[in-house]
């Protein structure tokens, strides 16, 4: 949510060292990174620069940029003691710093392809029985598989892959191709 109030990009959640056995969200990472290029963003302490050194093997590293936040010290005001480390993470770090680093990284910012009016929302998403229905859950499942995504992707985090990467046309031919089988 940090990230998301920063960034207009599409954000992958690695949940920590989880990366390290979550085969689906290795497969997206990599076909991501292949097709647009990553950005690595992580907490500055030795878990992260684990897991930013698993995630930056996944693909060329033409294709991955990195994002490095500075040592803060500090606790985190949402947890109840400080880090193992005594750093401040990702969802810690400041406003300014954080757009530091990104701006850093040298990744490029492009606007997303399509016109902003032909973006799926969760309205569509409902519309179409993927949220908020009967067995909603079910044909939310066998969408996601359908993009080859990983089965426990959010909602919210489903909308900005397709506004994203996958785009309107795709998720919108899938959908009648699921209605029509």
């Amino acid at each position: 949510m940090r990230l998301a109030s920063v960034l207009d990009a599409l954000i992958i959640e690695t949940d920590g060292f989880g990366i390290f056995s979550n085969k689906e969200k290795q497969r997206f990472i990599k076909r991501l990174a292949a097709d647009k290029g990553l950005l690595i963003l992580t907490d500055s302490d030795a878990a992260g620069f684990k897991i930013r050194a698993f995630i930056g093997g996944m693909a060329p590293e033409d294709k991955i940029f990195h994002a490095y936040i500075p040592d803060v010290f500090g606790k985190e005001k949402r947890k109840a003691h400080r880090s193992a480390e005594g750093k401040l993470g990702v969802e810690a770090i400041d406003t300014a710093a954080l757009k530091a680093a990104i701006e850093r990284s040298g990744a490029l910012v492009s606007e997303t392809d399509g016109d902003c009016a032909d973006r799926i929302t969760t309205a569509d998403l409902y519309a179409d029985g993927f949220t908020g229905g009967e067995n909603s859950a079910k044909k939310r499942r066998m969408l996601l598989k359908y993009f080859d995504l990983p089965e426990r992707l959010s909602t919210t985090a489903f909308i900005r892959v397709v506004n994203g990467y996958i785009g309107a046309d795709a998720y919108r031919q899938a959908v009648n191709k699921m209605r029509n089988s």
